[in-house]
């Protein structure tokens, strides 16, 4: 219960003293993680830090070798239909002869469609999906033509079109311009308001301004809140050959949005 009397909302995200490795090489000890309802986390650290091992547990696709997690209370590969996921590479051929919208449908696979064919639901809710990305005009257009910008909203859609109540992204703004990764993250802290986002980045000054807390992966696993940080923290997850970086950023407060200042932030930025 909280101090005022009201239940406390069970995580949707559990991980507890998770461990993994690749034959002799751990790559996860002990990690712990909780994630609550409508929180916007930042997932952060090196290469080879286990950032995408985590992914595939979280989803799924990977078993712990020891602890356990929970999403939505189930078992990860029984809560795979509530969850949305955005890969960091599209996971087929840019010059594949598939328009947006049908990349799109993609995402209702396996919610009761008929096999071979869409329901007249599904392609509403791709019309949807694609309108809230702000993407509605792609929809009749190949994929191999688009931006990269473009193509991460299409991902961010195929995502979006199931309903899910949790969306992961694993650095959907690495191959895309300054510009369309602040237009990615406006649209991604919009569907904050009603979606518990979880994203993996290597840019810790940009997504602060951003997320709710940063959870910083090198194996073993700190959260911080956003404020909390600093080079200290940034040393520790990275070591002590990182750069830093000092870039002034400003942006307007969004409503209701954490981590966020009315005038231009210092942040520091990594490089690795």
């Amino acid at each position: 219960m909280n101090p005022n009397g009201s239940p406390v909302a069970a995580p949707v995200i559990e991980v507890d003293r998770v461990c993994f490795a690749y034959g002799p090489v751990s790559v996860l000890q002990d990690v712990d993680l909780s994630v609550q309802p409508g929180e916007f986390l930042g997932l952060v650290g090196p290469n080879a830090g286990g950032k995408s091992t985590l992914l595939r547990l979280i989803l799924g696709l990977l078993q712990p070798q020891a602890g356990r997690i929970r999403v939505l209370g189930q078992i990860p590969r029984r809560a795979r239909g509530r969850v949305g996921y955005v890969p960091q590479h599209p996971g087929f051929p840019r010059d594949f002869p598939i328009s947006v919208q049908e990349v799109v449908l993609m995402g209702r696979l396996g919610l009761g469609m008929a096999l071979g064919s869409y329901r007249r639901t599904d392609r509403a809710a791709a019309a949807c999906a694609l309108a809230e990305v702000e993407a509605a005009d792609l929809a009749g257009r190949q994929i191999g033509t688009l931006s990269g910008g473009q193509l991460q909203r299409v991902l961010l859609a195929r995502a979006l079109v199931s309903d899910p109540a949790i969306l992961i992204l694993d650095e959907p703004t690495a191959n895309i311009d300054q510009r369309m990764e602040g237009e990615i993250f406006d649209l991604l802290a919009a569907l904050n308001a009603r979606l518990t986002i979880l994203l993996v980045s290597h840019d810790i000054g940009f997504i602060s301004g951003y997320v709710s807390r940063v959870a910083c992966l090198n194996r073993t696993l700190l959260c911080h809140a956003t404020e909390a940080i600093d080079a200290a923290a940034i040393s520790a997850v990275y070591g002590s050959g990182v750069r830093r970086i000092q870039h002034r950023q400003g942006r307007p407060t969004r409503s209701g949005a954490t981590g966020t200042t009315d005038a231009a932030r210092e942040m520091t930025d990594v490089s690795v």
